[in-house]
């Protein structure tokens, strides 16, 4: 599986139960959302803005991919509603890794991390600055479920990791594309 591949068979709506915990503090907390995965074209006018952001010709950008949705967690029912923009860049030497141009909510600023596709086809998505590595694996269990962990680290000393449960809403995941 390529990273098109993994952002393909992702795309519907999803509803997530989410098991975090601050590793600084020795606390836990139970969080849901739902969420939707949608795969753009390389052409979109999104992708186009981001990698231009970063002075890469859209050209070279796999394909864009917007997740939004809402969450809450167990001390606080309101819903909290957030999107992004990914965009994997191949690396032209190492072709299940690359760059991953992310925007958060729309904003003018994004950051640019990485991408690696396992042998076991699990993803793992880092972002590492000088204030904050992030770190993200995700794989399907099945069709319609996805597990995902997180960890993320803080220059400050904050350290969260997370264990997310991830299940596809009434739909089964679309076929992947045929490579010739």
């Amino acid at each position: 599986m390529d990273i098109v591949e993994f952002f393909q068979l992702s795309s519907g709506k999803w509803f997530s139960q989410r098991s975090s915990h601050d590793l600084t503090l020795k606390q836990s907390e139970s969080g849901k959302s739902d969420f939707q995965v949608e795969l753009l074209p390389k052409t979109d006018p999104v992708v186009i803005k981001l990698c231009e952001q970063h002075k890469l010709d859209p050209a070279v950008a796999l394909c864009g991919v917007r997740v939004s949705g809402d969450g809450s967690t167990a001390w606080d029912k309101e819903k909290h509603p957030g999107s992004s923009v990914l965009v994997p860049i191949a690396d032209s030497s190492k072709p299940n890794e690359g760059k991953l141009l992310h925007a958060l909510n729309n904003a003018e600023t994004s950051v640019v991390g990485r991408y690696v596709v396992g042998n076991d086809d699990a993803v793992t998505l880092i972002i590492e600055n000088e204030t904050l590595y992030a770190e993200e694996r995700l794989w399907f269990a099945s069709e319609n479920l996805r597990l995902r962990t997180s960890l993320s680290k803080q220059a400050n000393g904050f350290s969260m990791a997370a264990f997310y449960t991830e299940i596809r809403k009434g739909v089964t995941a679309p076929p992947a594309e045929t490579k010739a």
